[in-house]
């Protein structure tokens, strides 16, 4: 394989203590060197005022491959990784068929070893996400699988929840739980509130999350063993975790840029784009899930990656939930948290990238000699609008189209490789 050398770039990587001009080079798809003054025999890359941190990890995100790939297939979801700087991701299991067997779990990573990103599997707690049937823990590990979850749907039946907890430690899996109370959702399309009540349109509580999320840490505290909470959104889960922590339970947590970003009041222009689930919430909300993530209680920035096709989200209240995040995750959070002082820059790579690596277990997070060449070159200044018709993915449905942010990823390399440039500069 060849070798590349990137110069003068800001290397920012704070699972190794870096943050400072370096140059880094790659031999045979690892990390050969990082320091000043770099020189070898290779492809040069002149970085010079970008920004060269681990390449991001996203551990939420729906492929929609297998049965729906009309909205998403693995290799295209993977080109939307790499143009938003994600070089690991957590496929999640509410595909059709769903990864409840090896058999799934192997189609996907199949797909996957010839994609633009590293493709992790989370496989699902019980057979088609129905909390009837537990899966074959091991089978699903020996077929690949690195998590469990019945993402798209909470696990109902605890008693199946809590053996997936049990086991996931010893397998060496994260469980990554969708807390919700489907009792109080009862379904409902955005969040229960003002905005609701305006549009005539029944809404989700808050509870719905909150009491699911208290469900999970219960049980973790119970058991003594570790829980990743998925999408938190609400001001109360962001306090269940909290107080969490600091009883010693083992958790971690998650939150995705419109949760930190955008507040229910975009619903009233009825634009399915802005309906997911856990909807967008109130402002009080949004200020407690910056709070979280500046003191530490949510250690992740995820994007719950959800493709829908224009045709799907065309009827505002029938439509789907999801909106579509990885090209547009690190702008959002750099503009939203890094420009307005909340975070550093450094801060918000351990969000995107060494934290989920650690969650997960997985070889990603770092620049360190012989770890994994995957890596981000940013720009973290340039300003620029989000244009759906330039995405890279096979679905449009993002909350961010028109948006102005600022920060944008000009270059990914995967095992060395370069799988993405930003085309602007060609």
């Amino acid at each position: 394989m060849k070798a590349l050398l990137i110069k003068n770039a800001r290397v920012i990587s704070p699972a190794d203590g870096i943050d400072g001009k370096a140059d880094i080079l790659i031999r045979d798809g690892v990390i050969a060197g990082v320091e000043k003054n770099l020189s070898a025999e290779a492809e040069t890359i002149d970085a010079e005022g970008l920004c060269a941190v681990p390449g991001l990890v996203d551990m939420h995100v729906h492929l929609r491959d297998p049965g729906q790939t009309e909205k998403e297939d693995i290799l295209t979801g993977c080109a939307a990784a790499a143009a938003g700087g994600v070089t690991s991701l957590l496929a999640m299991p509410n595909t059709a068929p769903v990864a409840d067997s090896p058999e799934t779990v192997r189609y996907i990573l199949g797909k996957a070893e010839n994609a633009k990103s590293r493709v992790y599997v989370a496989a699902s707690v019980t057979k088609g996400l129905k909390s009837e049937e537990p899966t074959d823990l091991d089978a699903l590990k020996e077929a690949g699988a690195i998590a469990l979850s019945d993402d798209g749907r909470p696990v109902e039946n605890t008693k199946y929840l809590r053996e997936a907890m049990r086991r996931a430690p010893e397998l060496g899996m994260t469980v990554a739980a969708h807390c919700e109370d489907l009792y109080l959702a009862d379904g409902g399309k955005i969040n229960e509130g003002a905005v609701s009540e305006q549009l005539g349109i029944k809404g989700i509580p808050a509870a719905a999350e909150d009491c699911g999320t208290a469900r999970e840490i219960a049980l973790a505290a119970a058991e003594n063993v570790p829980v990743h909470i998925c999408h938190v959104s609400t001001k109360t889960s962001v306090a269940l975790v909290r107080d969490a922590k600091r009883r010693g339970v083992k958790v971690t947590a998650e939150t995705a840029p419109h949760y930190f970003s955008l507040t229910e009041k975009e619903l009233l222009a009825r634009d399915a784009d802005f309906r997911m689930n856990p909807p967008l919430r109130t402002s009080e909300d949004v200020i407690a899930i910056i709070e979280g993530l500046r003191d530490g209680t949510l250690d992740a920035i995820a994007t719950d990656h959800a493709p829908h096709t224009p045709k799907d989200k065309a009827n505002f209240v029938s439509a789907p939930n999801g909106s579509i995040g990885m090209e547009t995750s690190f702008a959002v959070a750099n503009t939203y948290l890094v420009k307005t002082g909340l975070l550093t820059l450094g801060e918000l790579i351990e969000k995107m990238s060494v934290n989920p690596a650690r969650i997960l277990g997985i070889p990603a997070g770092t620049l360190q000699i012989g770890a994994p060449a995957d890596i981000a070159l940013i720009d973290p200044d340039e300003r620029w609008t989000v244009d759906v018709n330039k995405l890279h993915g096979k679905s449009k449905n993002t909350p961010f189209k028109g948006k102005h942010l600022r920060g944008k990823v000009k270059m990914t390399v995967l095992g060395g490789e370069v799988v993405f440039a930003d085309e602007a500069d060609k």
